[in-house]
């Protein structure tokens, strides 16, 4: 049976409160959301905090806002089920939605937040073990080791980032809120990740996501396809996010594609997106950006 390490449980009554207790705990603190990725990864010893911030009873964390033609923020604290059961995000962003609701099952949906699957640690075969087996074949670099075992002489970590909400939001324009005691910054969806498995956040330890801020909808459709192992529920395989903008006569003026789960970051394929500019919709079209596309996944 796998247990959770000791560690030291504090429940903050503020948001303020709680960039003071992380403040006050330096380096060994982790803040918790819903706990669906930390709690596992804790009970496999890949994170090792001694100290662990509830988030869960934040109310501003929970908040949903805003309207579509001006654009919507929706609280990081938010559930995934919360996200892809709102009827204003179903209907003016329903990528965001089909996203979230693709997410693994209905229970670990109703615990897991939005603001955490932005911020999944990225996965490997070799990595995601308990920590007997890790250590039986020798640790790796993400942890403990010197050397990735997906790609033995490679100097860097080749782990993936499996997230299905980070592809869509990359691709419609989404920015992001991370706060600390020191202050907070916005980033572009896109400025948060790095290629590298190990450091592959734009985001210092202290710094709290707690905004997702959604794009206006002025004409542009975005949506996202999962292929995954298994139909009920698994990380993806590939995930594709497309938005395009389309011209009255139908030709396509602008076009976003990205790509989950084939990286260690979002990868946003440029040449598919060419293929489609200026262009109609026909079959012949979208297959040939598909083929275009098909070498970077």
């Amino acid at each position: 049976m796998l247990r959770l390490p000791k560690f030291r449980y504090l429940q903050p009554k503020s948001l303020s409160e709680a960039l003071l207790m992380m403040a006050d705990a330096g380096p060994e603190a982790m803040y918790v959301a819903g706990g669906t990725d930390l709690y596992p990864n804790m009970k496999r010893r890949q994170q090792t905090p001694k100290v662990v911030i509830g988030l869960a009873h934040l109310e501003p964390l929970r908040m949903l806002r805003g309207e579509p033609e001006q654009g919507m923020v929706l609280g990081a604290g938010l559930t995934l089920t919360d996200v892809c059961t709102d009827k204003r995000v179903q209907a003016s962003y329903p990528a965001v939605a089909i996203a979230a609701e693709l997410i693994s099952t209905p229970l670990l949906r109703n615990m897991g937040s939005i603001g955490g699957n932005l911020l999944l640690d990225t996965r490997c075969n070799y990595y995601d073990q308990n920590y007997e087996w890790r250590k039986s074949i020798h640790f790796c670099m993400k942890k403990d080791g010197e050397i990735c075992w997906v790609a033995p002489s490679s100097p860097r970590c080749w782990a993936v980032q499996s997230s299905d909400c980070v592809p869509v939001m990359v691709a419609i324009g989404a920015r992001v809120r991370l706060v600390s005691s020191s202050g907070d910054r916005m980033l572009d969806a896109a400025e948060l990740y790095h290629d590298d498995g190990i450091r592959h956040l734009n985001k210092r330890p202290e710094e709290l996501l707690t905004e997702i801020h959604l794009p206006p909808v002025n004409g542009w459709r975005a949506t996202y396809w999962k292929l995954r192992r298994r139909g009920s529920f698994d990380f993806p395989v590939l995930g594709v996010a497309t938005c395009l903008k389309l011209a009255n006569d139908g030709t396509v003026e602008a076009a976003k594609i990205v790509l989950g789960g084939v990286g260690s970051h979002p990868i946003e394929v440029v040449a598919a997106q060419k293929a489609l500019l200026g262009k109609k919709l026909t079959r012949e079209i979208i297959q040939g950006a598909a083929s275009t596309a098909y070498p970077a996944a």
